[in-house]
């Protein structure tokens, strides 16, 4: 062993940076071991052609606690986030879908196509906020352990107690909402394919799967219940792209007294007695440490870092059933004009440019994606959310240019994309182009991340950007596994602090907050009273 820490954490993201921030704070001396020439996991900004820079991987901003916020003092490091003028816009064949702006205008626009609908929205609105809210208040709380004895009860209780006090209409929603497909919890709401479809694409987001699939609505509501700047619900752009945000955590833990070390990949977590020791560099260079926290997802943490001979039988057969499937095929384009849509023409900047863009005409079309992967790999007419940033960061592209995110959907990671990926490539230019015709000859260079590409670069099991899937199977107690939901690993000493806990996927920093928290509460006392 060449050095001795109170912690160590594997995986520079934001979660680990977020866990290795409140442990400094604590008085821990905490170093954290990033594989990567650079600080921030999927959250990075990075050059991917001379002159253009874009978020590489994540690329919105909503999710982020503002707890995580304050307590990291990120706007003393220069966190910055423009809200969107107008959330998203969806092109259909012969007309468009605004969402957002200012009050009362989703209902109008919604009134184009059925004033039922328009009358039902600020009714579904309040209702999702209120199910929302829930979500907003377990998500920095720590799960009951299940079979941890009376003080897992107890939790669970002071957990749901929130929930028991809702009135029956809340109730159901919520029920419905962890239970049901998208397309079926939207049909008790709205009439017209064209309004559902601007909610249901929600359901999708990094989830392999249709909207008709059961549980699907579960992941609309993951994804409303962020904020930007005070605002509920609403997405956002980080001056800089993501990367800004994890490069000021990362100023925010060294200055808390974190050491981060780069092109530090882990091999191997070294254990002794059902105890973590330390871990083993690829380098060979072996540190040791009484606590490890894994950023990276459970599948990667406990298939590939930990020696199986660890692990009882019953985990082992779990954890190898844990489900890490996205569905995710992520794109960064340099354009020399903005895309010129067919149902709203134009390439002078609008307020459509500056909103989510996404292709995804109709519950149908979105059922459809999901089949075609499933049938033969990928989509024959994938999702696509377009994102240019530089609208409102010139910082991004040259003058007159501009970048873009494509978010697509729906991938087989099964596939061997290294014979396939740039002919899927393709073919998501070609959906984009059929919306907005100069768009392929717009693109002066592409950056493909495909679901290998995924993992192989920021060790995403599977491309999932969300770190296992969000069924109602894999959440809340059940993340990752039934009985260690509580961030700790059958391994003492050895936490998870990533997406693959509780609350889950996107950019929240809730996984590593709540897990310091528990390895905190775990350290002896009079080690605490040394410390203080």
């Amino acid at each position: 062993m060449t050095k001795t820490y109170d912690a160590l954490i594997i995986g520079g993201g934001h979660n680990g940076l977020t866990c290795a921030f409140y442990l400094a704070k604590a008085g821990m001396r905490v170093r954290v071991l990033e594989r990567r020439h650079i600080v921030g996991g999927a959250a990075v900004t990075e050059e991917f052609h001379p002159g253009f820079r874009n978020s590489t991987a994540s690329y919105t901003v909503s999710l982020l606690r503002p707890k995580v916020i304050a307590d990291m003092r990120l706007h003393d490091y220069g966190y910055r986030v423009i809200e969107r003028t107008i959330s998203n816009f969806f092109p259909f064949e012969n007309d468009y879908v605004k969402l957002g702006g200012a009050p009362g205008r989703t209902e109008k626009e919604f009134a184009r196509f059925s004033k039922k609908d328009a009358e039902a929205y600020p009714k579904y609105d309040a209702a999702l906020e209120k199910v929302a809210n829930v979500l907003r208040d377990l998500s920095l709380q720590i799960p009951p352990n299940v079979g941890g004895g009376v003080s897992s009860l107890i939790a669970a209780a002071k957990q749901g107690w929130p929930m028991a006090k809702m009135d029956i209409a809340v109730q159901r929603d919520l029920l419905d909402i962890f239970t049901k497909s998208a397309r079926a919890f939207l049909d008790g709401w709205f009439e017209d394919d064209r309004v559902q479809s601007a909610f249901a694409f929600d359901a999708v987001v990094g989830n392999y799967a249709g909207v008709s699939t059961p549980g699907s609505a579960y992941v609309l509501l993951h994804h409303v219940f962020g904020e930007v700047n005070g605002k509920l619900g609403a997405w956002g752009h980080s001056v800089g792209g993501m990367g800004a945000i994890t490069q000021a955590m990362a100023r925010a833990c060294e200055d808390a007294g974190v050491e981060i070390s780069l092109e530090a990949p882990v091999a191997q977590v070294l254990v002794d007695g059902g105890k973590v020791t330390g871990v083993k560099l690829e380098s060979g260079e072996e540190i040791a440490a009484s606590v490890v926290a894994s950023n990276a997802g459970p599948a990667l943490l406990y298939r590939q870092l930990v020696d199986p001979s660890d692990l009882d039988d019953d985990f082992k057969r779990r954890i190898k059933g844990f489900k890490t499937c996205s569905g995710t095929f992520r794109m960064n384009v340099a354009l020399s004009e903005l895309p010129d849509f067919t149902v709203l023409p134009g390439k002078a900047q609008a307020e459509h440019h500056t909103a989510g863009i996404i292709i995804a005409p109709g519950m149908d079309y979105m059922d459809q994606a999901f089949i075609d992967a499933q049938q033969h790999g990928w989509s024959k007419k994938p999702i696509v959310e377009i994102k240019i940033p530089s609208t409102v960061d010139d910082s991004l592209a040259p003058p007159g240019q501009h970048v873009a995110s494509l978010f697509c959907q729906q991938f087989d990671p099964a596939v061997d994309w290294d014979t396939h990926r740039e002919a899927v490539a393709d073919l998501i230019i070609d959906t984009v182009t059929d919306h907005a015709p100069n768009f392929k000859q717009a693109v002066i260079a592409r950056q493909i991340h495909s679901p290998l590409d995924l993992e192989r670069k920021f060790g995403l099991i599977g491309g999932d950007i969300m770190h296992g899937t969000m069924g109602l199977d894999q959440l809340w107690a059940a993340r990752p596994v039934l009985g260690h939901g509580d961030y700790r690993g059958p391994i003492k000493g050895l936490y998870m602090c990533g997406a693959g806990t509780h609350p889950g996927g996107g950019v929240t920093g809730a996984p590593g907050h709540n897990a310091a928290a528990a390895i905190l509460a775990d350290r002896p006392m009079i080690r605490k009273i040394l410390r203080s």
